[in-house]
């Protein structure tokens, strides 16, 4: 049995390395961008909601699901994939293969970004397009209240949301490479076109 020694102490290397295994750097670093990126986007999204005719804030909360959904299929790919297939392709020179290895290099910090940062994201603007589309209706279906409205509107987003990701989490490991394969040619082009290289080169052990 694993007997813990209270007299043991933590080498500077240890803690190096500790801290590298688990990427603290990141975590500090995503947890105040998405900290400001959040306050950004809700009220940038209070002010072109708060007036948008109701169809138009319907049009925007399903977009806003199917981009939370999608995102998710992407972060949940990027943990299911395996290095091997894609080296055999940059082997080969296969446009975007050595992106897909990146990406892969990176499956933490990319399915956090994906999967929390996005998710939580999608979460905020789905809540204010849901209160624009509520606070906007000029007349209420079957004489309901607005707030049985908001709670059953509410519990459709919730639904649409839950059963989307449902759904996208048995494609995704179904279909992890060629979605991962895809990705990584999007980010490619994206590089070419501008430069932008927005998944940086790592030192992690490759994934087999």
């Amino acid at each position: 049995m694993f007997k813990w020694n209270k007299n043991a102490k933590v080498s500077s290397g240890g803690l190096t390395n500790l801290w590298k295994k688990y990427n603290f750097r990141w975590v500090i670093t995503i947890t105040i961008w998405t900290f400001f990126l959040a306050m950004g986007i809700s009220v940038f999204s209070e002010a072109v909601l708060s007036n948008a005719e109701v169809y138009f804030a319907f049009i925007i909360l399903l977009i806003i699901i199917s981009i939370g959904v999608f995102t998710d299929i992407i972060g949940i790919s990027v943990t299911s994939a395996s290095e091997k297939p894609f080296h055999a392709m940059a082997a080969n020179k296969v446009e975007g293969a050595k992106f897909a290895i990146k990406l892969l290099k990176n499956a933490g910090p990319v399915s956090n970004f994906c999967n929390d940062v996005i998710g939580d994201i999608c979460g905020i603007l789905s809540g204010v397009a849901g209160a624009s589309i509520i606070i906007n209706l000029k007349t209420l279906p079957l004489s309901m209240s607005r707030p049985l409205l908001t709670t059953i509107l509410s519990g459709l987003v919730a639904a649409l949301t839950v059963g989307g990701k449902a759904i996208g989490k048995g494609i995704a490991i179904n279909n992890a490479h060629i979605i991962v394969f895809n990705t990584a040619r999007f980010l490619n082009f994206i590089h070419k076109k501008t430069g932008i290289d927005i998944i940086p080169s790592s030192k992690i052990k490759e994934k087999r």
